[in-house]
């Protein structure tokens, strides 16, 4: 069941499929369904130990039946009559912006880990760190199975606990001198002949300073949590996908501005020599997954689309060489094994591949309806003018703005879930006569649920831009998984991807 709610994704709207409004608990997939009640009773469990009694809110159709089932779920009404704190909850579904669950928008250090290195075995989000650098065994294997891996997940050593802080709040280059830092001091603690260097820090600069911990056993034991985190950060500076990371930055921006000023069918005509097969590819170019990364950012932020032939066509090469290139795979990574069906490159033909790309077509189509039922929040492309360049509005952004408004404006798409007959008949008077309908800023704690994911640069902008409001209001964070671009991938596009991980 926790795996089914890691994979709790907003359906996205058909062509003909029901509206927002029509859209119910009864009308989900069954496994669907599952998830949503899931997440209602860990919701009510963490909502009992915290005593709150909850407002609830919705932006989106997904978010309306998880708010409407919380609202009506019988041991949370009997906890609301009993709670002492109230509280705010806002239920935001993922695909009304998926820019920024696959864009590269923040330079932050705990995303780029979370992104690069492989995932720790059974876990959702920790990742497997390589200790062979703090042994002497000689080994050119990066996962190195021998040794068993290190991990971000440190509870009980206070300097990693801090560092990790760090990565998660400071830019990035600002995160690798902490890194820095913490290491020299921890050497220094423990009396190695460390030399500090000023200026830029490297990977290798922090390499030499791991290796002076490596012969001393007193030393690794004190240090151990604090060692893997600055592993990881060594071991991300020099991913290959690291340094692809700030290309993606410039593409999404080239982006930004070309879809303000050309038709899709140009914009996807510029992208098609940028598919390159195997055979052809260099360290710098886009594989398949990244590929469908620019896409889904570019869908999601265009909105709707016109439909017509030229676009056909320009999707049609697309797919093609698409297809081409899925096929020319020597082996098929572990996401699009699982977007194709095909665990090896055996079974992988060229229908299958078809199939599979029709199938991210039609999505990213829905992908575009996505917001069409907006009000406010229906667009997340600010086309830019004469003097300020085209940029992307983070759907997160404009909601927390929205909420943290001074004026405190009835929002049009931020839908008020009522939990009872109070809650009815104070909506209901609110038409006829001056009753203030709940607000989601009306209480001293705000939580805000991502349904479907959210990323490390999300919830530092939501923390920044708390700050920068000073409203007095706690704002907590939470969702159902900790996005990265290939997993965003994976969610939307996997073949069986509301079936349970058979590892967890």
């Amino acid at each position: 069941m926790a795996a089914a709610r890691g994979r709790l994704l907003p359906p996205l709207p058909g062509s003909g499929g029901p509206g927002p409004a029509e859209v119910g608990l009864g009308t989900l997939p069954a496994e669907l369904r599952v998830a949503v009640r899931a997440l209602v009773g860990d919701l009510d469990a963490l909502f009992t130990a915290l005593s709150l009694r909850e407002e609830s809110f919705a932006v989106g159709a997904l978010s309306r039946v998880v708010a409407a089932e919380l609202a009506s779920y019988a041991p949370a009404r009997n906890r609301r009559r009993m709670a002492t704190n109230k509280a705010s909850v806002i239920f935001v579904d993922r695909t009304l912006d998926l820019a920024g669950a696959v864009g590269h928008h923040g330079d932050n250090l705990a995303e780029k880990i979370l992104s690069v290195l492989p995932k720790l075995p059974g876990h959702k989000t920790d990742v497997m760190v390589n200790m062979a650098e703090l042994t002497s065994l000689q080994t050119t294997d990066e996962t190195c199975s021998i040794i068993a891996p290190g991990c971000l997940a440190q509870p009980n050593d206070p300097a990693a606990k801090a560092l990790w802080e760090s990565f998660m709040n400071l830019k990035q280059k600002e995160a690798v001198m902490e890194a820095r830092r913490h290491l020299v001091e921890a050497a220094s603690r423990e009396n190695l002949p460390i030399k500090m260097s000023m200026g830029r820090v490297t990977p290798e600069q922090l390499s030499s300073y791991i290796q002076l911990f490596r012969n001393n056993l007193k030393a690794l034991e004190n240090h151990c949590g604090l060692l893997q985190l600055v592993l990881a950060t060594v071991q991300t500076l020099k991913h290959p996908q690291t340094s692809k990371w700030d290309n993606f930055l410039a593409f999404e921006r080239l982006l930004l501005q070309t879809i303000g000023e050309s038709e899709m069918p140009s914009v996807l005509n510029q992208l098609l020599p940028m598919i390159k097969s195997y055979n052809e590819r260099m360290k710098d170019d886009y594989t398949c997954e990244d590929f469908l990364v620019l896409l889904v950012y570019m869908y999601s932020v265009v909105g709707e689309i016109k439909s017509g032939k030229e676009l056909d066509a320009a999707e049609e090469e697309v797919k093609k060489a698409l297809v081409k290139a899925i096929c020319d795979e020597p082996e098929p990574s572990s996401v699009l094994q699982k977007i194709t069906g095909c665990d090896s490159s055996l079974n992988l033909t060229s229908q299958k591949a078809a199939d599979a790309v029709d199938n991210i077509f039609r999505s990213l189509r829905d992908i575009t309806r996505a917001r069409m039922h907006m009000k406010q929040f229906n667009s997340i492309h600010n086309p830019g003018s004469n003097t300020h360049q085209a940029s992307y509005k983070p759907l997160l952004k404009q909601i927390v703005e929205e909420i943290c408004n001074p004026e405190r404006p009835d929002p049009l798409d931020i839908e008020h879930m009522s939990s009872g007959l109070t809650d009815l008949l104070k909506t209901g008077f609110s038409m006829f006569m001056k009753v203030n309908r709940p607000h989601p800023g009306d209480h001293p704690l705000l939580i805000i649920f991502m349904v479907g994911g959210v990323t490390v640069s999300e919830v530092k902008m939501v923390k920044d831009l708390v700050a920068t409001c000073k409203t007095g209001t706690q704002v907590l964070v939470l969702s159902s998984a900790l996005l990265t671009p290939h997993s965003a991938i994976e969610l939307l596009f996997a073949a069986n991807r509301l079936q349970p991980d058979a590892n967890i």
